[in-house]
């Protein structure tokens, strides 16, 4: 796959222009360039269930922020 150009940088404020979250705003904290995909601060929210390693451990639900294809977003002032 090549890099592709996209019209965003980190620490850009960025409008969500479809999706679930539409019509949000949030800031950019990453980018893969590979892929065209953002991760942006407050958006996108996804569960991750984690079982326990040990007998002693606790199992968990972490909440990740999952990526969004740079088409799905614009620049905001």
């Amino acid at each position: 796959m090549q890099k592709q150009k996209l019209h965003v940088k980190i620490g850009d404020k960025v409008k969500i222009i479809s999706g679930f979250y539409k019509n949000e705003i949030g800031e950019i904290k990453s980018i893969n360039r590979k892929t065209g995909k953002l991760i942006v601060k407050g958006i996108n929210f996804k569960f991750k269930h984690i079982k326990p390693r040990t007998d002693s451990d606790v199992g968990e639900i972490k909440q990740l922020e999952a990526p969004i294809h740079h088409s799905n977003v614009k620049l905001s002032n």
